[in-house]
């Protein structure tokens, strides 16, 4: 039996549950029987990417579930880029659903957890209540967007870098994950993460095969079939977006929004990428009256 996470707050309760083949790492707050309501985190954080949402969200009467995606912190890291396609992905976090017996539940995501949002709201729409998706672009959308706007293109360098093989690792992780930790701190403002938070982060990227299973979120991206038509969502979808920034312009946003049935999208002005560590009070107020059908 492992440890409980010593960045456990009152109230939180940390297991592993086998999800799609795989032992997954979830932290979870709040009364089972109340909605479900899963957080899904981005590149490169873990489930303690939520910290500042997941009592507030339980507070306002959800059963709030975390888990670490697969390849993150100790969840099961698979090495073959395969195990990192976006039906897979899709599939992990409905099984999520299917172990707690939700035949619906709420979804928020951001980043990469904001990617698999959308997949998941657009291919098992039945399975989605509502659906929060922040800074992360629709799969179906991202390499049109970037064809399209030279600009974003430049912001998106990165991405091609990450899908290299082995170089990203040994420029990422070398002395200590300063690589990691520079483009984190680079790409918030002063505040963004406390003291110590990159400690946090690095602890959970020097677990074994973590750094490739999570670069292989981004090089299962060359693998993935040419679609047709962009798949549509019809879960109502609020998109909320940092006006500031530094890897997504508000065109992927809105070619985001036309794709969706009943969709909303919210500048949040004077945020950086990081907006849900930046300015958690305004996040967890939209999300909570979102969810609850307020607005």
């Amino acid at each position: 039996m492992t440890e409980p996470s010593p960045l456990l707050q009152p109230g939180w309760r940390d297991a592993a549950r086998t999800i799609n083949g795989l032992s997954l790492h979830l932290v979870e707050a709040g009364r089972p029987g109340d909605p479900l309501l899963v957080l899904l985190h981005g590149f490169p954080e873990f489930w303690w990417a939520w910290r500042h949402q997941i009592t507030p969200l339980a507070e306002a009467g959800f059963h709030v579930v975390v888990p670490d995606m697969r390849g993150y912190n100790t969840s099961d890291a698979p090495q073959e880029v395969g195990a990192y396609d976006l039906d897979t992905l899709a599939a992990d976090v409905v099984a999520l659903g299917d172990s707690y017996g939700a035949g619906r539940f709420h979804l928020v995501g951001h980043d990469w957890g904001a990617v698999i949002g959308w997949w998941v709201a657009a291919r098992h729409p039945e399975r989605i209540g509502r659906a929060v998706l922040m800074d992360g672009p629709h799969p179906d959308i991202w390499a049109r967007q970037v064809r399209r706007h030279p600009t974003q293109a430049l912001r998106s360098t990165y991405v091609a870098f990450f899908q290299l093989p082995w170089l990203p690792e040994a420029s990422l992780g070398s002395f200590d994950f300063a690589g990691l930790r520079t483009m984190m701190q680079g790409s918030g403002g002063p505040e963004t993460f406390e003291p110590g938070a990159l400690d946090r982060y690095a602890e959970a990227w020097a677990h074994p095969g973590s750094l490739t299973a999570m670069l292989n979120y981004y090089r299962a991206l060359r693998e993935r079939p040419a679609r047709g038509e962009p798949a549509r969502l019809a879960p109502p979808t609020l998109i909320l977006w940092a006006g500031e920034d530094s890897f997504l312009e508000r065109h992927v946003a809105e070619a985001g929004l036309a794709l969706c049935d009943d969709g909303r999208l919210e500048i949040v002005e004077g945020a950086s990428h990081w907006l849900h560590l930046e300015q958690p009070d305004r996040i967890n107020r939209r999300i909570v009256a979102f969810l609850s059908g307020e607005g």
